[in-house]
């Protein structure tokens, strides 16, 4: 009795995160190797121990949209910034109707087309039309269009409830990473091969390292510049979310969808 007096009568989120984690470990322990727990039983659970189902169905909303992508915790991560983005939130809609408007979305504003489809989520790269190709080059969106830059994005799209659903974006930035590393990598050895030549020809050796220090420095501000690109795609990301959460649907822009029109039937007056 002694031992239970000496139990906080009540626990802070610390305390209550603990004791969840632990709990969950201990009962995971007990299953079986290859046995499971359906969603019915974990909500009767978790109503047992006073969860909210809403949160519940949130939490498994959330695993059924997780996918088990590396960590990027290494150097490269660290230094030139992360190559794969994903945002997450909760909105309104049936599935369907949700990844309906994302590729709308997608397609009209983002200026990407897709790629894949599945039941529950959809896969968009850049849209390489010659009119999206002019809309991008002239940004007649007033927008960078970062999302065109990415290797891919997509979106995932798991009910909730009866009338939400949680919408899981990732945008895969890879390919730019490995393209602006490429030309720190190109701007380095610049300087290093003109450093050299200097002192093949007779030069100083301070004159010589000036190239040398150009180029990295050069090299440098490259690698790094994905950060910048990094955080602006992540914003893309929040924004389409957002649009989305607030049924925002853009302004139109009559000028723009004169000369997509004129440039569409002249692109087909030259296919014919």
């Amino acid at each position: 009795m002694a031992a239970s007096r000496d139990l906080p009568a009540r626990l802070d989120r610390s305390a209550l995160e603990r004791v969840l984690a632990r709990a969950a470990e201990l009962q995971a322990g007990e299953l079986d190797p290859g046995e499971y727990i359906s969603e019915e039983r974990l909500l009767e659970i978790a109503k047992e121990v006073g969860l909210a189902p809403h949160h519940m169905r949130q939490a498994l909303a959330e695993e059924r949209t997780r996918i088990a992508l590396p960590e990027e915790t290494g150097a490269l991560a660290r230094f030139a910034g992360a190559g794969r983005l994903a945002a997450t939130r909760v909105v309104s809609g049936s599935p369907a109707d949700v990844l309906a408007t994302l590729d709308g979305w997608m397609q009209r504003e983002e200026c990407l087309t897709m790629k894949r489809r599945f039941p529950d989520r959809v896969v968009w790269e850049e849209n390489r039309s010659f009119w999206m190709q002019i809309r991008r080059g002239m940004d007649m969106g007033g927008r960078r269009y970062m999302l065109a830059r990415a290797h891919e994005v997509s979106a995932t799209v798991v009910p909730v409830d009866e009338g939400r659903s949680l919408v899981r974006l990732e945008a895969d930035l890879s390919n730019v990473r490995t393209t602006r590393l490429a030309g720190a990598g190109a701007s380095t050895a610049a300087g290093a091969f003109a450093g050299g030549a200097l002192l093949a020809l007779g030069f100083f050796p301070l004159a010589a390292i000036a190239p040398v220090l150009v180029g990295a420095s050069a090299g440098y501000g490259i690698a790094r510049s994905h950060r910048g690109v990094a955080v602006r795609a992540q914003l893309a990301l929040e924004q389409v979310l957002d649009r989305l959460e607030t049924r925002e649907t853009p302004a139109p822009r009559p000028i723009g969808s004169a000369i997509e029109a004129l440039v569409d039937r002249a692109t087909r007056g030259l296919l014919r």
